[in-house]
């Protein structure tokens, strides 16, 4: 199980960094991670002025914009708090492409290499700094987890929610095929090849589906809107009144399960 710079104690302040996707389109994402992290006794900051980390400029090409964006949040954490992350996408963005992009700023490449090692994915955190052992409270569920390949290859945490996942005692976590595949998403990917875009989220809902699953849970919102969409858009092409393919982010499905 990663253990990426794990703190020497255990913290009582962290910040938070919504990502433009969970600010945009899953607010209640957010804020059920906020809500989770509260219960387990975390007083979450919220910078304001956050926005996006940068990513979707930074992987199209346009390294100058990127470093706009990008220099902007380096100045939203000044206290030494880990910064938590509901994406592995953005978290690996920030982590391991910051100092990257700074590489020809001495200052603000200093400023990267001090922000990166207090970056945590949501469910790194949950798992391997806070070491929650979650309480099912919930009836028997059969989900299935998605994890997008920045959590999956940049950051190794499709292991932490697969562990949190397992840790509640009435849910079964099926397994589906070609998990570790991309779902078409990508980012800017998905307008720049939609065709292609469109044909890996067919194949990866018809896996999802095949699983049997009841839902969907991802801790990446932008794999969440893709998969979740494309189901919604066939559901509607075959006159289907209830989605065949429910999802929410793991932060809403772990509050829920965990309701005290």
């Amino acid at each position: 199980m990663p253990n990426h710079g794990k703190p020497a104690s255990r913290p009582r302040d962290i910040y938070f960094f919504a990502t433009c996707v969970v600010d945009q389109f899953y607010p209640g994402a957010g804020m059920d991670a906020i809500t989770l992290l509260e219960r387990l006794g975390m007083r979450v900051h919220f910078p304001e002025e956050q926005t996006c980390c940068g990513q979707p400029a930074y992987t199209s090409g346009f390294p100058d914009e990127a470093r706009k964006v990008a220099a902007l949040q380096l100045t939203l954490f000044p206290e030494d708090w880990p910064v938590v992350v509901p994406s592995g996408s953005c978290a690996g963005m920030m982590k391991h492409h910051y100092p990257t992009l700074f590489a020809a700023d001495p200052a603000r490449k200093a400023q990267a290499e001090a922000l990166s090692g207090r970056i945590y994915e949501l469910t790194d955190f949950l798992v391997n700094v806070l070491d929650w052992q979650p309480q099912d409270t919930g009836g028997d569920c059969t989900v299935v987890l998605h994890t997008s390949c920045s959590a999956r290859r940049e950051m190794n945490v499709h292991l932490t929610g697969r562990k949190l996942l397992g840790n509640l005692d009435k849910v079964k976590v099926a397994q589906q095929d070609h998990e570790s595949e991309c779902c078409g998403f990508g980012g800017t990917f998905s307008l720049k090849q939609p065709e292609i875009s469109g044909a890996m989220v067919e194949d990866k809902v018809k896996a999802l589906k095949a699983t049997g699953a009841e839902r969907v849970v991802s801790a990446d919102c932008g794999c969440l809107m893709n998969i979740l969409g494309h189901a919604a858009w066939k559901d509607q092409q075959e006159g289907k009144s209830k989605p065949s393919l429910p999802g929410e982010h793991i932060a809403s499905f772990l509050l829920r399960r965990t309701a005290q």
